[in-house]
């Protein structure tokens, strides 16, 4: 195992680089814009600052540093009463133990996201993540001039899934502009809900309660960050040039009658959730084997294996390999040294075609391995990955979404691939915006 190095921290080499890549970002969006004339270029400036200053409070005021990372002690602690659960359901009769074939990412993993969603149910019923939505949504309407729907919806994605948010704006969702539906749909692609969240830190921080502490940091700043750039990316693409409604208001969703029917409900939504994510992680990779298998035979027949055995980092012609150079020079636009950055272009192509679990899980095999040069590297990773943006999401957020607002299913048909393009610009916002501080 090579001996990483750690974050060098700012420099003007880093903030040229960020500028390059926030320029670059803010070029594709631009060329892949419906109606360029119409782009606000206040709300972008605004929203790229709003960012900034994020970045800069989280990673660099100590006082806001510590409360996220305070925050991130109590994931952690949630975590440790989740195994608490899986040792009564798993453990030997004999051993008091887990024993080790049953140490996998079932048994160890899922029943994470399954109590994250009891307890994100409850704590609506109580009325707490109502709060904190409209607080957040609050800010984000007078800052950025949004509308009030959109507001909500935008905040409520930091906290809740991309199926569970649009519940906040339900009695709107019928009469959202076509601007504003794509902004719900690309803040629902660009951040992650909390179950997953608790998964990820699982997948990145693995026993160490101080590893688990650090990338629960970064994974909820990811998370508040992508949210005014989820916003900025769905502007550029589609600008709003129609009226929309004002009033600011966090739809009441139907959460129980008491807290423990709250409780009862956000159980079966994670078990829903977690078989969802088993069965799509079983499918994905299976078909990423198939794909290397396939891509191996080609190599062979060409004779292509040995060139690239002999000439790149990788053994073979591979679909991770193509992924690899396909993110390669974004990567590099995120701040990740050259070393790096066929790995993390690689988790990028993962995260896109495939979905961010499997990127999760793929960084951190990697960072066991030692497979990184730098720290900043993981770290950058870590928020190019924190989002929903991938091709499933399109198909999940139409279903989703269109059983809430049946008549909008036709428009979410053809805002699916702009969201796409908006989630994973956000992500990269995100990214290049924190590769420029570290």
């Amino acid at each position: 195992m090579n001996e990483i190095i750690q974050t060098s921290g700012f420099s003007i080499e880093s903030l040229l680089r960020g500028l390059l890549g926030i320029a670059s970002l803010l070029l594709i969006a631009f060329a892949f814009s419906r109606n360029r004339k119409g782009i606000d270029w206040k709300l972008v400036g605004k929203g790229l600052g709003i960012q900034i200053i994020f970045a800069l409070l989280i990673l660099k005021v100590p006082f806001v540093s510590t409360g996220f990372e305070f925050v991130g002690k109590i994931f952690a602690k949630i975590i440790s009463f989740t195994q608490d659960g899986t040792m009564f359901l798993f453990s030997s009769f004999e051993t008091g133990i887990i024993e080790s074939p049953l140490m996998n990412f079932v048994v160890m993993i899922l029943p994470t996201v399954i109590f994250f969603s009891a307890l994100t149910s409850l704590f609506y019923y109580w009325g707490v993540l109502p709060r904190i939505v409209y607080g957040f949504a609050w800010l984000m309407k007078k800052i950025m001039r949004l509308s009030g729907p959109e507001s909500v919806a935008a905040a409520g994605n930091i906290f809740l899934g991309q199926t569970e948010s649009p519940l906040l704006v339900k009695p709107y969702l019928d009469k959202m502009t076509m601007s504003e539906m794509l902004c719900l749909m690309s803040g629902g692609m660009a951040t992650i809900a909390g179950g997953v969240l608790a998964a990820y830190i699982g997948f990145l921080g693995g026993d160490d309660p101080v590893q688990q502490i650090m990338f629960a940091k970064h994974l909820l700043a990811a998370s508040v960050m992508s949210a005014p750039a989820a916003i900025v990316a769905a502007k550029m693409l589609l600008p709003e040039k129609e009226k929309f409604e004002t009033k600011l208001e966090v739809s009441k969703a139907d959460m129980g009658a008491n807290a423990l029917e709250a409780i009862s409900k956000g159980t079966t939504d994670g078990l829903r959730l977690a078989v969802n994510v088993g069965a799509m992680l079983l499918v994905f990779i299976a078909l990423m084997s198939m794909a290397n298998f396939i891509l191996l035979k080609v190599g062979d027949w060409t004779t292509l294996n040995s060139w690239i055995a002999d000439h790149t980092q990788y053994d073979n012609l591979s679909f991770n390999m193509i992924l690899g150079y396909i993110g390669a020079p974004i990567a590099w636009l995120m701040g990740v040294c050259k070393e790096d950055m066929f790995l993390v272009g690689q988790l990028l192509g993962e995260k896109t075609v495939l979905n961010e679990f499997i990127g999760y899980m793929s960084l951190g095999e990697m960072k066991s391995a030692g497979a990184f040069v730098e720290q900043k590297s993981i770290i950058i990773a870590t928020y190019i990955l924190c989002g929903f943006a991938n091709f499933a999401s399109i198909g999940i957020q139409i279903g989703g979404i269109g059983a809430l607002a049946p008549k909008r299913r036709g428009d979410l048909s053809k805002l699916g691939i702009l969201a796409l393009i908006a989630g994973t610009l956000a992500s990269l916002f995100t990214a290049v915006i924190v590769g420029m501080i570290l």
